[in-house]
């Protein structure tokens, strides 16, 4: 009977030992976790504020670049290549006549970096410290040239033949907004030819309309930077315009004074002037002034 109620008070030790037992594991996981826990949030707000961090610093900047309308394909091969290596940074561009462009900029409109196909818009912008002279620089030169429809089959070797019947009309960029209008009639007028040849001139908005004239047959010949005739096969050169008979086709760059992006800005400003860029503008028919 000792032994039975020995056994019996044993087995009621043990169980008990085996509750609290059960008891204090339960306890201890319970501390185990809610430590864990505490633990791995303070790596978590750490973490959060580490991505908030490199997200302010690849905050994506837009930049627009004014560019005169002969530029349009050089450029775009430019984009792609400087937004490859530059993420952050998108570029829009705006083309157009160089002119035009300074009248822009001149009236407000949104500008980081002009690329002009004339001098004298960008030393008009110097000259309204809307440019600093120290950022701005001649990038690219150019040349002139008359085209004529790909099928005519028109003699046109030089300014006087443009005097035949056979040639109605001539397109050349609006003189006093396109630098490329403008060179043509230097030209034109150096060669005696600008009063006689008025009446059959077409004005376009910018080189790249010129150029559409005489693709489509709306114009029998024109007058383009040689850079435009290469894009098209639709026309061809007819002849090169003697450079000594207009103002230098020179292309500044420069950054405008008032850009928001300063910092990116003046990094476009200067990857236009590298070895690969200037290749790629070479590429395209630019020369690169000494």
């Amino acid at each position: 009977m000792k032994k039975i109620i020995g056994y019996v008070l044993g087995s009621m030790s043990l169980g008990l030992a085996l509750v609290l037992a059960g008891c204090g594991a339960s306890t201890d996981s319970k501390d185990t976790s809610t430590a864990m826990e505490q633990t791995s949030s303070t790596p978590a707000a750490s973490g959060e504020s580490s991505t908030s961090g490199a997200t302010d610093t690849q905050e994506r900047v837009e930049l627009t670049i004014s560019a005169a309308a002969s530029l349009t394909d050089a450029m775009k091969e430019i984009e792609t290549n400087f937004e490859a290596a530059n993420p952050n940074v998108e570029l829009n561009f705006n083309f157009g006549a160089s002119g035009a462009l300074q009248q822009q900029i001149e009236q407000g409109a949104p500008a980081d970096v002009f690329v002009s196909a004339a001098t004298k818009n960008m030393d008009a912008l110097v000259d309204e410290k809307l440019m600093a002279s120290g950022d701005q620089k001649n990038l690219l030169q150019n040349s002139l040239v008359a085209i004529i429809p790909a099928d005519s089959s028109d003699t046109v070797t030089s300014e006087k033949d443009l005097t035949a019947d056979s040639i109605k009309t001539v397109a050349i960029g609006i003189p006093e907004s396109v630098p490329a209008g403008t060179y043509a009639k230097e030209a034109l007028t150096n060669a005696k030819l600008w009063d006689q040849l008025e009446g059959k001139l077409v004005q376009g908005k910018d080189v790249r309309q010129v150029l559409q004239y005489v693709e489509t047959g709306n114009a029998d010949a024109g007058f383009v930077y040689k850079t435009d005739a290469l894009t098209s096969d639709q026309v061809k050169i007819a002849f090169e315009v003697d450079k000594n008979s207009y103002t230098p086709a020179n292309y500044p760059v420069g950054i405008i004074e008032g850009t928001k992006h300063r910092t990116e800005a003046e990094q476009f400003y200067t990857y236009l002037q590298t070895p690969e860029v200037l290749d790629v503008f070479a590429k395209y028919g630019f020369s690169i002034p000494e």
